[in-house]
């Protein structure tokens, strides 16, 4: 919780207490408590800024406060009915414990500091990429444009207001609503759910350690580029944690919106499309991993090889815009400091799909890092030419999370398959009672012991899940865009026993 709403539910607890035990306004400032309280209320709200997990602790302060009002009037002298009060202390009492709950299931966090020595900058930028029709809308005068955001080493200013998590929490929480629906109903199959929107709206309180537009670091000339791709219904943001430990040690990463994919982009004249379900995209997905007679169309055009090669053509996209930044970056910021001749990629889910698709696409790429996802058959067939590697848990895990068998079967066989058919070095990184949630911010955004509850985290530690997938990311893209011994790749590594850890030099 953040300072003035601990304040305020400590404030809620003392006044309880006082209303409950009389003997206890024999301290005198305790006579005041609920007057305080409500001061305090007023003052989170205006300084902190309200949110939805605090409405029971500010509807039990006005409650109190009415109490307290009341004791102090003439209706003071009227004798207590014992039972009337017995209930208002237990209701009080359930109160008190659900308003300080809430914020903690869900709270206002600031983002951990990095390992790295860099500080870290950010910019957005809003690209439309001319030559190329937007297959999700019927206009063939609509052409794709994407939303990406930079983010960059910088120079340290302690200072600097840090950027927010989110610039437009209340535009994608109906995107993320969606997700968190499509969660619960793979969860609970059988069990309708709708989730409504308003649950998400408190990210936008949330801090990162990123510095809006702040000057690039002069340490180094340039810096090595990496493309993040996003899981589907996610957002550009969603593995925070991962690309600012990347960044902290000298990596500049562009992160995708990609509309339809994403739950929700919103672009700078305030339009904003919203993602597809996943039923809707599965029939696209599918020709990808494993092609059907019968290939899909998508308004009047057939795509016979699925989606995930539209989706990598984004990031093909994005890695010409960064060269073009980097000979004149509009903002003046990142002009002379990409090394466009060191770039990886990485995604997880959706995005685990299509960064090796662009790398198939893309040779420039010279590194691939695959989270969780099963592989396109294209890439099965011809494999990679890049190093690469998949970071993943394992067969058992996923049956406890309730994927399918055939999903089971796809994940499986498919990224194996392209592993062991490298021409060079490659690595394949699994973490057994590791769920699908764990490899993104979400166990940040929810008090991990509650999501385990829910099904949504694994087992093991989801504090360890991040230093594991930080740790192995970091020394991957280490040794294979900027020369560095890796020690961690080498084999099974003594502080991480848990790792099941293949690899394949040649």
């Amino acid at each position: 919780m953040r300072p003035l709403e601990l304040a305020l539910v400590l404030l809620n607890l003392v006044t309880l207490g006082v209303l409950a035990v009389p003997q206890l306004h024999a301290v005198r400032w305790t006579g005041y408590v609920a007057v305080i309280a409500v001061l305090i209320a007023i003052a989170q709200i205006i300084v902190e800024g309200p949110r939805w997990q605090m409405v029971p602790a500010y509807m039990l302060t006005g409650l109190f406060f009415l109490v307290w009002l009341m004791q102090n009037t003439a209706l003071a002298g009227r004798p207590v009915n014992r039972l009337a009060a017995g209930l208002a202390i237990g209701l009080g009492t359930m109160a008190l414990v659900i308003s300080a709950a809430l914020p903690i299931v869900s709270p206002v966090f600031r983002f951990p500091r990095p390992g790295g020595p860099y500080a870290i900058g950010t910019l957005t930028y809003h690209w439309v990429d001319a030559a190329r029709p937007e297959l999700f809308t019927a206009d063939p005068n609509d052409h794709r444009e994407l939303m990406v955001q930079v983010w960059y080493p910088a120079q340290a200013n302690l200072s600097a207001p840090r950027a927010p998590y989110v610039q437009d929490a209340g535009a994608l929480a109906p995107g993320l609503a969606r997700l968190a629906q499509q969660n619960a109903e793979r969860l609970f199959p059988g069990f309708s759910l709708t989730v409504p929107s308003f649950p998400f709206t408190h990210l936008k309180y949330i801090t990162t350690n990123a510095v809006p537009s702040a000057p690039v670091a002069r340490d180094e000339s340039s810096y090595p580029v990496l493309i993040f791709m996003e899981g589907l219904n996610g957002l550009r943001q969603m593995n925070t944690f991962q690309v600012e430990e990347l960044v902290s040690h000298g990596y500049v990463v562009a992160a995708i919106d990609q509309p339809y994919a994403a739950a929700e982009v919103v672009f700078p004249d305030g339009r904003q499309v919203g993602g597809l379900t996943k039923d809707q995209l599965n029939v696209l997905l599918q020709q990808s991993i494993s092609p059907i007679t019968n290939a899909p169309t998508l308004n009047g055009q057939t795509l016979k090889d699925g989606i995930i090669p539209y989706f990598a053509q984004d990031a093909v996209f994005t890695l010409h815009q960064l060269a073009s930044l980097n000979e004149a970056d509009p903002t003046g910021i990142l002009t002379g400091h990409l090394d466009m001749e060191r770039a990886g990629v990485f995604g997880v889910s959706l995005g685990g799909m299509v960064s090796p698709e662009a790398c198939h696409l893309e040779h420039r790429f010279r590194a691939c890092l695959v989270m969780e996802a099963p592989m396109p058959a294209d890439v099965v067939k011809s494999s990679l030419q890049q190093p690469s590697m998949w970071i993943l848990s394992d067969a058992d895990t996923w049956r406890l999370q309730r994927w399918s068998d055939r999903d089971v079967m796809q994940h499986q066989t498919t990224m194996r398959a392209v592993f062991e058919s490298l021409p060079g070095d490659g690595y394949f990184v699994q973490v057994p009672k590791m769920f699908h949630l764990n490899l993104t911010d979400v166990p940040l955004l929810i008090y991990p012991p509650f999501g385990r509850k829910l099904g949504l985290f694994g087992p093991i530690d989801a504090n360890r899940v991040h230093r594991i997938v930080n740790a192995y990311t970091l020394a991957f893209f280490d040794r294979h865009l900027k020369g560095m011994p890796t020690p961690l790749l080498d084999g099974p590594a003594a502080q991480f026993p848990e790792v099941r850890f293949d690899t394949r030099r040649p």
